[in-house]
């Protein structure tokens, strides 16, 4: 790849730094898609052991990219994101992968279509772990930031997508346990006061 392509192809996905999520850190800012995105390629690799079978180096390559598209659309929360929105979200990886070299475009547009068909269980296994990611980060925000619907979402977010595997399962559950104690606490901090 040429200097050129490359730095100009750093500078567009250099947004991914700057459009926020919907959530929040626990020193209390917004987080952004690439802050999550980087979580999430870390939980892949720690989860390595659990999956000898699994191309873990894939799943990792695939949490990296998965938001791409949001350098351009921004970040809509799943509970807000409509058919449109996904295929303007599609629309705008093509766009963003054909300013790379045909190897390496062609390479990340296949990983984008395994990601969506989520038929392979490297697939399965970012999915499962890109939602839970976010279920943690709303666990260590303040609760305070936490809109009504999210009390009932952060219990069940993910759910399915982490019935793939016994090990994703548990995780799910382990957060969920973490999810429930924070509720329970804020009722009760309410209570007091």
């Amino acid at each position: 790849m040429n200097h050129r392509t490359y730095i100009e192809f750093l500078n567009k996905i250099e947004k991914l730094k700057c459009n926020t999520r919907h959530s929040w850190t626990s020193s209390g800012r917004q987080e952004s898609v690439a802050e999550h995105s980087w979580r999430l390629a870390v939980m892949a690799m720690l989860c390595a052991d659990e999956y000898p079978e699994l191309n873990i180096n894939k799943v990792v390559k695939m949490c990296l990219i998965h938001d791409f598209g949001e350098a351009i659309t921004g970040d809509i929360p799943a509970f807000l994101k409509t058919a449109q929105n996904e295929v303007d979200e599609d629309y705008a990886v093509v766009k963003l992968l054909s300013e790379l070299p045909d190897d390496f475009s062609d390479e990340l547009q296949a990983l984008f279509d395994e990601m969506n068909t989520r038929e392979t269980d490297e697939a399965r296994l970012f999915k499962s772990l890109d939602n839970l990611e976010a279920v943690i980060s709303h666990n260590e925000a303040d609760i305070s930031t936490w809109l009504p619907r999210e009390y009932e979402e952060n219990l069940t977010y993910g759910q399915k997508n982490c019935e793939w595997s016994e090990w994703t399962k548990n995780l799910r559950y382990e957060i969920k346990k973490y999810s429930v104690a924070k509720i329970e606490k804020s009722k009760t901090d309410k209570a007091a006061q």
